[in-house]
């Protein structure tokens, strides 16, 4: 298996599960995710978040992956317990994972244990960044400052 760019862009956060929740979307270069999938993906989101704790500003963050062929994948990461990140997935597409058919917009929850792939991680590093700058570190969360904080759009990363 070879490593291929794709490319990774920031969209506005929403509200789900009473949670803001910032999106990623990371697809092949040149071919953004389609209508259907992203509809499909965001009407599953709901059912990835935990509960909201007292303890933790209610955010979150998801990527959306669309693979090269048939896959589709959504990760939600959810900030829990102050400092933990919470990880539910879905997939659709892949027969393999559990899938009814190829469908890239027919989700359903993967009881694996995976926490994402090489591209879907692209964005952790900076969130973990982001969380500490602008939620832990502050005398006084910052929220807004905190969802305004994403990773640039561009290529999802290599080696370097």
């Amino acid at each position: 298996m070879t490593f291929t760019e794709k490319y990774l862009t920031s969209l506005p956060p929403i509200a789900a599960a009473n949670r803001q929740v910032k999106r990623y979307h990371i697809s092949p270069v040149g071919r953004p995710i389609e209508d259907e999938v992203e509809e499909a993906a965001y009407r599953l989101l709901p059912a990835l978040l935990p509960a909201v704790d007292e303890e933790t500003p209610p955010a979150s963050f998801a990527v959306l992956h669309r693979g090269m062929n048939s896959g589709a994948y959504l990760v939600a990461y959810s900030w829990v317990w102050g400092n933990v990140i919470e990880c539910a997935s879905a997939v659709a597409g892949i027969p393999f994972l559990g899938c009814a058919d190829e469908c890239p917009d027919n989700f359903t929850t993967l009881t694996r244990p995976w926490m994402g792939c090489v591209w879907e991680l692209a964005p952790l590093g900076h969130e973990r960044s982001a969380w500490v700058r602008h939620v832990l570190a502050p005398a006084q969360p910052d929220l807004p400052a905190y969802l305004s904080d994403v990773v640039a759009d561009g290529l999802s990363g290599g080696a370097a």
